[in-house]
């Protein structure tokens, strides 16, 4: 079914902006705390009668809430709307979903481009650092908020699949499985080295103005395209691009000039253009910087496997594909090696796909029946019943 009134109109969309007062702030990793803090998320289907269908989805870096409904600005149909839906892995008819921009975003949760009331202007650079854990502490303040104490499922792709290790790590005794897509438990230097340039891009543009572009009415649009082009590339595998373009012209003949001559160029511009208009400058840096800064295991000693040593009971499913070069298999294959020898269940597929990271954002077949699997599987362990009002 498309993404039309029906489909809509069945999914049961619910969701806002949850506030919370000033005696419950986000207190950080870096020290810091947030007052008054505001989580914008979309819910789909019903919590049932004994809440235990519920499942939250994390999204990934430049992805928010609407997973699965159209979005404000662009008015693109959701990021995932292959997966939930009626008769889909995640079906509201089932299970109450849950996604919300992580902190630090720019689609009305509390980040940079908020206001802070204390001071009485736009945060700008004054928002504190933030962390992947940072974004999972959120998150369960709003599961909570919402009525739900265990969760069935954690679910997310990339930056999201981090999210959903982090829950793992820090708060097992929530979640029933959790389902961990083309991610890793630390970034490497390479993913660094590349966020580092999309960083130093933004910061480059006159606009940007030391941060403070919203103040002064600015934008700093070129600097945050370059960073998505920059981006864009390491989401994409050398195959895709060579199927997709190849070494096509725009036109006939070449410009003998800087113009995009290249059918591959002018569709970078296009994703760098369309980018700026739904994405925040800051929460780039801020969310990139949280990224670089995870490495699950830190805090437990360098060992990976004693951050999930209180997650033995969780189902894990952890899913990869052969063409990605930015988390490839291997950082899977780490990740449920540590959680093996945690003595937690875990099942593992690596899918053949030549799309690049990006896969699971895409039609991939293989991984939607695994994820169909592992969620029946463990809706049947949970004993999951449908939707039915709380």
């Amino acid at each position: 079914m498309g993404e039309d009134g029906s489909l809509l109109q069945t999914l049961e969309i619910g969701g806002g902006v949850h506030r919370f007062g000033e005696d419950r702030p986000l207190r950080l990793d870096s020290g810091a705390r947030l007052n008054g803090l505001e989580i914008a998320y979309k819910t789909y289907g019903r919590l049932n009668a004994d809440r235990s269908n519920a499942v939250l989805i994390c999204h990934a870096l430049t992805g928010d809430q609407h997973v699965a409904s159209p979005h404000p600005i662009t008015g693109k149909p959701g990021w995932w709307t292959r997966l939930i839906g009626p008769g889909r892995p995640l079906d509201p008819a089932r299970h109450f979903i849950i996604c919300s921009n992580v902190v630090g975003g720019c689609m009305g949760t509390t980040g940079p481009s908020s206001e802070d009331a204390a001071a009485g202007r736009i945060y700008g650079l004054s928002f504190p650092v933030i962390t992947i854990a940072d974004m999972v502490r959120a998150q369960r303040m709003l599961v909570e908020a919402l009525g739900v104490e265990t969760l069935f499922a954690v679910v997310g792709g990339s930056m999201g699949g981090m999210q959903v290790l982090q829950w793992a790590a820090d708060y097992p005794e929530m979640m029933f499985s959790a389902v961990c897509v083309a991610s890793a438990a630390r970034h490497s230097a390479q993913n660094i080295a590349f966020h580092e340039v999309g960083r130093q891009a933004i910061m480059a543009d006159p606009e940007w103005a030391a941060g403070d572009y919203a103040r002064q009415g600015k934008r700093p649009e070129k600097g945050l395209a370059v960073a998505r082009m920059a981006a864009h590339i390491t989401y994409l595998s050398e195959a895709a691009l060579q199927r997709k373009f190849g070494r096509e012209l725009q036109r006939d003949g070449l410009s003998w000039g800087f113009d995009a001559d290249f059918q591959v160029e002018s569709y970078l511009r296009h994703q760098g253009a369309s980018f700026v208009d739904r994405f925040d400058a800051n929460s780039y840096l801020y969310i990139t910087r949280a990224m670089d800064y995870f490495d699950l295991a830190e805090a437990h000693g360098g060992v990976l496997a004693e951050a999930f040593r209180k997650a033995r009971d969780v189902r894990f499913c952890v899913l990869s594909f052969t063409s990605d070069w930015l988390y490839p298999t291997s950082e899977s294959r780490a990740i449920v090696g540590a959680l093996n020898a945690a003595g937690a269940r875990a099942s593992f597929v690596e899918i053949d796909s030549d799309k690049g990271h990006d896969a699971f954002l895409l039609d991939e077949p293989v991984m939607d029946a695994a994820l169909r699997g592992f969620l029946d599987a463990a809706g049947e362990a949970r004993g999951l019943t449908a939707g039915s009002p709380a």
